[in-house]
């Protein structure tokens, strides 16, 4: 349970023993470590307080976490959420008791994964964090907003580590070459695309170089090489968590934004992911009503068909109608007025309770409700110019100069031709009225 500082074992990962010693040393998190960043100040000062590292995998949220605790002087304990429980923190906590008492010593508890702690063993942590018997540095891939309790949170602040771009992790190639001291098979092209391959990976990356390195010796590898000797690292994508409404927000805030390409891009991000297509079809036609609406009433139907059509060929040729639906849902005209009226419609019905609707609307089926005036004074709209009669089907309370104007179409595509058929029915009453 309790690690030892950068212990040699034999044989260790490439990723291992290239873990950096110093603060310094490790890259792509300057914004974090450098001498103007959190903890770069927090180790400067020793004044150090119990954190979260939230952060992609092999950004280095271990390495920095031990290098804290190296350079605060702490002992160092590191737990994995998915292994440990509360009996294992209560080990812990007696162990860190005991050596702040006997020899000073504050330890500094890591836990992994710290969003696997359930709500009681995050609880657990609580009072122990609060008295200063442990320092709390958690890591954690998913957003603590939503995996962690808020007690925690208001006794840790979570500082967010960025995934490994191109400049950094080429920086660790430079890294394991020296180590070596071979440098690997690979031409210009296939270099760079080593660094794709790990998608912001530092951990997996060196994974791959230890492979590369292990190659007899030989020409240099083109791309296509590259990609038959190694396999690339699937796409960072947990359908049941934050990333999956993450990228659906991003593919509908594109397609209500007429941004087709980014549309695009962001289903196949999904796709490739292993989304369910029913998905990427289900935001389309919430799409498709909520942004694009009346001003093309044909994105409905494109998309109930496309959907349909990819039911029954399925997947890849299927990607056609779904290519298909997102182009004419992110380049149609938009407007939201149909499902703005409606919410304010429901706001309208709250407001005013069960009001008594006009009597000439209502049905009389019964002599009763005959001789009480329902249905008298209806007017049957087909027996009027342009089927309309214009009366009112607003409550009383609702009717007459403060009446709701819920509906507001706007000037884009079809829905122009149907502000000027409201106008014009809105005239026609106001005749019709006078009359």
């Amino acid at each position: 349970m309790t690690l030892s500082l950068f212990e040699d074992t034999a044989p260790r990962p490439l990723a291992e023993v290239l873990r950096p010693q110093r603060l310094e040393d490790v890259i792509g998190q300057e914004h974090l470590l450098g001498p103007d960043g959190p903890i770069g100040r927090m180790v400067k000062g020793k004044r150090l307080s119990s954190f979260i590292l939230w952060g992609p995998p092999g950004s280095g949220k271990t390495t920095i976490a031990r290098l804290v605790a190296k350079g605060m002087g702490l002992e160092f304990v590191q737990l994995s959420a998915v292994l440990s429980g509360v009996a294992d923190l209560r080990k812990v906590v007696e162990a860190a008791r005991s050596l702040r008492t006997g020899a000073g010593k504050q330890t500094a508890v890591f836990v992994d994964e710290l969003h696997r702690f359930n709500r009681t063993t995050q609880d657990a942590l609580l009072p122990h964090v609060e008295d200063g018997t442990i320092v709390l540095i958690g890591a954690t891939t998913e957003n603590p907003s939503f995996s962690m309790v808020a007690a925690l949170l208001s006794r840790a602040k979570v500082y967010v580590l960025k995934r490994l771009e191109q400049p950094a992790l080429m920086g660790l190639l430079k890294r394991a070459e020296t180590h070596s001291g071979r440098r690997l098979p690979l031409d210009a092209d296939a270099r760079a695309a080593l660094t794709e391959m790990a998608d912001g990976d530092g951990r997996y990356m060196l994974g791959l170089v230890e492979e590369l390195l292990a190659l007899p010796e030989g020409p240099d590898l083109d791309v296509a090489g590259l990609a038959q000797t190694v396999q690339k690292r699937a796409p960072v994508y947990d359908k049941g968590q934050e990333e999956h409404y993450n990228l659906l927000s991003c593919f509908h805030k594109s397609l209500r934004g007429s941004d087709v390409n980014a549309a695009m891009y962001w289903a196949a991000r999904m796709m490739t992911g292993g989304e369910d297509p029913g998905t990427i079809f289900r935001r389309l036609a919430c799409c498709a009503s909520e942004d694009v609406g009346m001003a093309d009433p044909q994105a409905m139907p494109q998309v109930v068909a496309a959907w349909t059509a990819f039911e029954r060929v399925g997947w890849p040729e299927g990607r056609l109608f779904m290519a298909q639906a997102i182009a004419y849902v992110a380049t149609a005209p938009k407007s939201n007025a149909a499902y703005a009226a409606f919410n304010a419609a429901l706001s309208l019905a709250q407001q005013t309770g069960s009001l008594t609707p006009p009597k000439s609307i209502l049905n009389a089926p019964t002599k009763l409700m005959k001789e009480l005036g329902y249905h008298e004074g209806y007017r049957y709209d087909h027996d009027y110019p342009d089927a309309y009669a214009g009366q009112e089907f607003f409550p009383d309370q609702l009717s007459g100069p403060n009446r709701p104007q819920l509906y507001q179409p706007n000037e884009r595509g079809f829905e122009r031709d149907v502000k000027k058929r409201l106008d014009y029915w809105a005239k026609l009453k106001a005749d019709r009225q006078r009359d």
